[in-house]
C-alpha cells in the first residue's frame, strides 16, 4: 500500500470567525473531531497542526491515534504551518505522497481524499490539486514528496500556491464539486451547518 500523510492545517487564529474554528460544534462532535473521523476513514496516517487556541484543542484530539504538533510561529500564516508540518515529515519515513487540507472545509470528505490518490502517480513529481465546480482550484492538495523542501521554506500566508504556480506542467486537477466551500464567518458556518445538518 502506498504510504501518505494528510496533513490537516487547524492553526490559524479564526478572527473573521470570532471564535475558534476547530471547535465548532458539528454534528454530535467538534469541527476538528469531524475531520479527523473522516479521514481516519482513508487509512492514511493524519498529522494535525496546531497554533492559536492549542491548549483548548490539544486536550481534544489527543484521544485519537493522530500525530498532533504545535507551530509556534502559527501567526506569521497558514506557509508557516505547512512549512512546520513539511520539517516534521521529513524526520519520518518514507512517503509516496504529502496531502494538505484545512479544518474550515466541512464538506471534503474521504472520497475526495481517495479520489486525489487515485489520481496520483508517485514518482513523477505530480502535484494534484482540487478543483470546485466554479472553476475554483486549491486546497485539498496532493504534492509529491520531492516538494517536501520547498514545501519546507514557505513562509506568509499565501500557503503552497507559489509552488503551485511553478510547476504547473506537473499539475492536474480533481475535481471536487461543491466540497471546497469554505467558513470564514459565523454567517458562513450556520448557513452551512443548518445544510448539513437540517432533520
Amino acid at each position: 500500500m502506498p504510504k501518505f500523510c494528510i496533513i490537516l492545517l487547524a492553526a490559524g487564529a479564526s478572527s473573521r470567525m470570532e471564535s475558534p474554528k476547530p471547535l465548532l460544534p458539528w454534528g454530535d462532535v467538534t469541527l476538528i473531531e469531524d475531520r479527523i473521523l473522516r479521514f481516519q476513514k482513508t487509512g492514511y496516517p493524519l498529522l494535525v497542526v496546531l497554533g492559536a487556541h492549542a491548549e483548548r484543542i490539544l486536550p481534544i484530539v489527543q484521544k485519537y491515534p493522530i500525530k498532533t504538533v504545535v507551530n509556534p510561529h502559527w501567526k506569521e500564516g497558514m506557509g508557516r504551518s505547512i512549512a512546520f508540518a513539511a520539517k516534521t515529515l521529513k524526520n519520518t519515513e518514507p512517503l509516496d505522497g504529502i496531502l494538505i487540507t484545512t479544518v474550515d472545509q466541512p464538506l471534503v470528505d474521504e472520497q475526495h481524499i481517495q479520489a486525489m490518490i487515485k489520481t496520483f502517480e508517485p514518482e513523477q513529481q505530480q502535484i494534484i490539486v482540487s478543483v470546485s465546480s466554479d472553476q475554483w482550484k486549491g486546497v485539498p492538495v496532493l504534492f509529491d514528496p520531492s516538494y517536501l523542501d520547498a514545501l519546507g521554506d514557505l513562509q506568509g500566508d499565501l500557503g503552497a500556491k507559489e509552488i503551485v504556480r511553478l510547476h504547473q506542467a506537473r499539475v492536474k486537477p480533481c475535481m471536487a464539486g461543491d466540497k471546497l466551500v469554505d467558513m470564514d464567518t459565523p454567517e458562513s458556518y450556520h448557513q452551512l451547518y443548518q445544510a448539513i445538518h437540517q432533520s
